[in-house]
């Protein structure tokens, strides 16, 4: 099992797909059911439309990770957008900033076990997060 980190380059809408299909490869490969493929996709589809819609270009990258006897999928999206100004206002359910139905970041943070959030403002955000195989 390879530890080496890949990505996607987000930069056009259809990059949201590519990177959701990358993500569901990987967590098929290391042994997630289809409810956890399909919720990796969901997230992964989240960060990278958060990415094109915000920061205009980023990257979204996969690695394995392992924690004592557990294997793990971690998703890193980043980008050098306008960055988050109230990363505690955006983590409300409900708050959008683009009209939508504002589950965003929160709807990835329930999606993923491990979920971490750095941004300041005018210099880009790296949200980290990490799906565990259950076993």
């Amino acid at each position: 099992m390879s530890t080496t980190q890949t990505c996607v380059h987000i930069k056009k809408e259809w990059d949201i797909v590519g990177a959701r299909q990358m993500g569901r490869e990987k967590a098929k490969e290391l042994g997630f059911g289809t409810v956890d493929q399909a919720r990796i996709a969901t997230a992964i589809s989240e960060l990278a439309r958060n990415i094109y819609l915000y920061a205009e270009t980023g990257k979204i990258y996969y690695e394995v990770v392992s924690d004592l006897n557990r294997v793990g999928l971690k998703i890193i999206a980043s980008d050098n957008g306008p960055g988050i100004s109230d990363i505690s206002k955006m983590m409300e359910d409900g708050f959008s900033t683009s009209g939508g139905l504002g589950a965003g970041l929160p709807g990835v943070k329930r999606l993923m076990d491990d979920f971490d959030i750095d941004s300041e403002e005018n210099n880009g955000t790296t949200i980290t997060a990490i799906k565990w195989v259950r076993k």
